[in-house]
């Protein structure tokens, strides 16, 4: 199963142009077998660029309401709000940390601050703030927090999975384990780069889009009525390759469709019937998702709800995993200190294996302490003392060796994750084998 996460920017109202080259193939991804998609809305990187509140919320619920519209399945993927997870902008930290200053130094958005500053004249940094200088390490929190095998980006933002690989490495490195998965670019190279309705590529920055569902009907006519065309006449051969309105109705027709319209403009079809069948085809597709886009912003609870089920089921993975990584730091509990400094003089006077059970936070543990006194394993925590310790016999038993796997740094037994190794695996073996001996 291949991981897949994707970071929905909430700034702005998609348009025509984010749906056929980011919303579209997504979520036709994210139906395939063998992939476990995770669909965030990235609503703390959008305070970065917009100090407006009222417009990251209106953002945050038209983008939810415009992906679940188009066929996202929330039942079938993850799909939640970054600042639904709390455990996000903790690892944030956990990774500022460990990056070099100098790395960020050199991502593209800091770096075309500054320029832009050298050609102004003004400070370097002049309004740069923390949050743009530190956009790759929130990003890669992003991904590490779910341990992402894969991240759909344009090109513009490679650099930033890049670094994110970066840091990854330098904190597994000094903490001196495999924490994190290193993601991995997934670029879509047949991906759909929309003309806008001057040519240039479909962006808000060019005020040349065309609306997804905002305005409805009305105002998704206006728009396609106002793409520029040459200046032939009805009757006259037009060149379906020098027409990005002919692009435009490429990127939504089938092969079939596609054919007949090439075929009409290349005959002497007018231009203004042209744009009418390709409004007919956009409202013949769209329509269906606008009206469920509408039923969705009158709802706005229950798109609440549905980001709080998905930042729920992030949070089962999210929540152990940090308090994996916090043991990893160092920020453990006063009380695992006191019981480890306790067993350690325990294991000085003792030359025998041993388990050791301990509760924390009202949950039961248990350790096997080798003959050294070295630690080897840590248990997962168990609801009632009882189970702990009818796992504890059964480990101690010979048959028990055979069924012991390892998985990372798992410890596997009957099919089931039991404890986390601590210690070496050739260790543990001969810490187990000596309760047989004895």
């Amino acid at each position: 199963m291949s991981r897949v996460l994707t970071g929905i920017t909430t700034t702005g109202i998609p348009h025509l142009g984010n749906y056929a080259g980011a919303i579209r193939p997504c979520i036709e991804a994210s139906r395939l077998e063998g992939v476990d998609s995770y669909f965030f809305m990235a609503d703390y990187h959008a305070l970065i660029k917009c100090a407006d509140p009222q417009r990251v919320a209106m953002a945050r619920l038209q983008i939810a309401a415009t992906w679940l519209a188009s066929g996202l399945d929330p039942n079938t993927v993850t799909f939640y709000c970054q600042s639904d997870i709390p455990e996000i902008p903790e690892l944030n930290w956990l990774l500022s940390c460990v990056t070099q200053k100098g790395l960020m130094n050199r991502a593209h958005a800091y770096k075309a601050c500054v320029d832009q500053n050298a050609e102004k004249g003004v400070d370097s940094d002049d309004g740069v703030t923390m949050g743009l200088f530190c956009y790759p390490v929130l990003m890669a929190a992003d991904i590490l927090m779910f341990k992402a095998n894969k991240v759909p980006v344009g090109r513009d933002q490679i650099q930033h999975i890049e670094m994110a690989r970066d840091i990854a490495q330098r904190f597994n490195h000094l903490y001196q384990g495999d924490y994190f998965v290193l993601p991995e670019v997934q670029i879509a190279e047949d991906v759909a780069l929309l003309p806008g309705l001057d040519g240039r590529k479909m962006s808000k920055s060019y005020d040349n889009t065309i609306p997804l569902f905002e305005g409805g009907q009305k105002a998704l006519k206006e728009a396609v009525m106002r793409i520029q065309t040459d200046s032939k006449l009805p009757g006259e051969p037009k060149d379906p390759d020098n027409s990005h309105l002919f692009t435009l109705y490429k990127a939504f027709a089938t092969k079939e469709q596609t054919l007949v319209f090439r075929e009409a403009l290349k005959t002497g079809m007018g231009w203004g019937d042209a744009k009418n069948e390709f409004l007919s085809l956009l409202e013949n597709m769209l329509a269906p998702m606008r009206d469920q886009y509408m039923d969705l912003m009158s709802r706005p609870d229950d798109i609440s709800d549905i980001l709080l089920a998905g930042a729920k089921k992030a949070r089962l993975q999210a929540t152990p995993f940090m308090n994996e990584l916090r043991e990893a730091v160092g920020l453990r509990s006063m009380k695992h200190l006191s019981t480890a400094k306790q067993e350690k003089t325990q294991a000085k006077k003792s030359k025998s294996a041993r388990f050791v059970s301990f509760r924390e936070e009202g949950m039961f543990f248990f350790r096997l302490i080798d003959e050294q006194g070295v630690e080897q394993i840590v248990s997962k925590p168990f609801e009632k003392p009882q189970d702990a310790g009818s796992l504890m016999k059964k480990l101690q038993s010979p048959d028990s060796l055979s069924e012991l796997k390892c998985q990372g740094d798992a410890l596997i037994f009957d099919g089931q994750t039991i404890a986390q190794i601590t210690g070496s695996w050739d260790a543990l073996m001969d810490a187990l084998k000596s309760f047989s001996q004895n």
